[in-house]
């Protein structure tokens, strides 16, 4: 099978997962391990993934748990893939999992090649197929990037229950697992309305809100933000956003997002405070990011990453609105911004008790 690029690069790999031809925007990701939660995440949803690192598969596929119900990458682009694992949790193979989804795979390609073309071309349409020609990258099954956010979002209202007496709408635009997980471990009660959802009924039964990771480009979800310009930020409720999340806080308020050349993606990305200058390692996937100078008076920097000097983070002067760009439920560090949930919920429990 071939990864063909919309260049005209063409790659041979063998293939293993499933027999399909698809396409999507290559990406490449240069975390060290995670294949399993990368490959569930819904920001990845009609995308063709690479992972850097070398050696793929060797510790299997757990029987949980996941960021989402499903592979959610295109496709999955290795340099080695290794079918014998060893792990104490692992049920199956990577491949076995791939080929049981219909995702598919291939390795024996020059990752760090690929990756060097995407760093300075920029990311790049490509296909996994059999053919080599630009006819085969068009007929390849892709996804309606515009509308990518629907495809990922459940379908109804889900509420889970907590101890503490806090109560959160949680709009969800492609949310990870692991976001809810964090926020309901910590005794949150959670109400997750998919963005499409009229969750502003829900808005008086909460007491925050919070905005959620996803695929895509957040300017495709203009009428979400002005939902959430009308219905959160006119009554100035508090808001945590992550990732597309941090978009769309942003957008609502009045600023700017661009596209990044090729995107961050790897658990490895360096952000600082810069209220305290102390620095996190950080998990991120994202291709768009906010533009610093567009940001409206009172909505300031929070974090920056020390690789591009994006923006990583934003805080209201005296709204309680906060956002950052990567994702704090990722244990990259492994627990090192954890505390960002810790401040929301502290946050959201003195404004209520006001």
């Amino acid at each position: 099978m071939n990864l063909l690029l919309s260049d005209g690069t063409c790659l041979t790999g063998e293939s293993f997962g499933a027999q399909r031809e698809v396409r999507g925007e290559v990406v490449f990701s240069t975390a060290m391990t995670g294949y399993v939660e990368a490959l569930t995440d819904p920001s990845y949803r009609g995308q063709l993934l690479v992972l850097t690192q070398p050696l793929q598969g060797n510790y299997g596929v757990p029987s949980g748990p996941f960021e989402s119900v499903r592979i959610q990458v295109q496709g999955l682009v290795v340099s080695h893939y290794s079918p014998n694992f060893s792990h104490h949790a692992a049920v199956r193979s990577l491949g076995d999992w791939l080929r049981a989804e219909r995702v598919p795979a291939i390795c024996g390609v020059d990752t760090r090649a690929l990756t060097r073309r995407l760093r300075e071309s920029g990311t790049l349409e490509g296909a996994l197929t059999e053919g080599r020609s630009p006819q085969a990258l068009r007929d390849a099954e892709g996804v309606p990037m515009r509308q990518v956010a629907e495809v990922v979002t459940p379908g109804e209202v889900v509420r889970l229950e907590g101890g503490s007496g806090l109560s959160l709408l949680v709009i969800d635009t492609g949310a990870k697992e692991n976001i809810l997980r964090a926020l309901h471990s910590r005794g949150a009660t959670l109400w997750r309305a998919p963005f499409h959802h009229p969750w502003e009924r829900l808005l008086d039964r909460v007491d925050g809100v919070v905005l959620t990771n996803g695929p895509g480009d957040p300017r495709d979800l203009a009428p979400l933000v002005e939902r959430l310009r009308a219905g959160v930020l006119a009554r100035g409720m508090p808001v945590f956003g992550v990732c597309l999340g941090h978009q769309l806080l942003a957008l609502a308020a009045g600023a700017e997002t661009y596209r990044l050349p090729y995107g961050h993606r790897s658990h490895n990305q360096p952000v600082m405070d810069q209220l305290t200058r102390r620095a996190y390692l950080t998990s991120q996937n994202h291709g768009y990011a906010v533009r610093e100078s567009s940001l409206p008076a009172d909505l300031e920097p929070w974090f920056v990453n020390l690789n591009d000097g994006t923006n990583e983070g934003l805080r209201h002067s005296y709204r309680p609105w906060r956002s950052v760009q990567f994702h704090p439920e990722a244990a990259s560090g492994p627990q090192d911004t954890g505390w960002l949930f810790d401040g929301f919920l502290r946050m959201v429990g003195e404004l209520r008790q006001a």
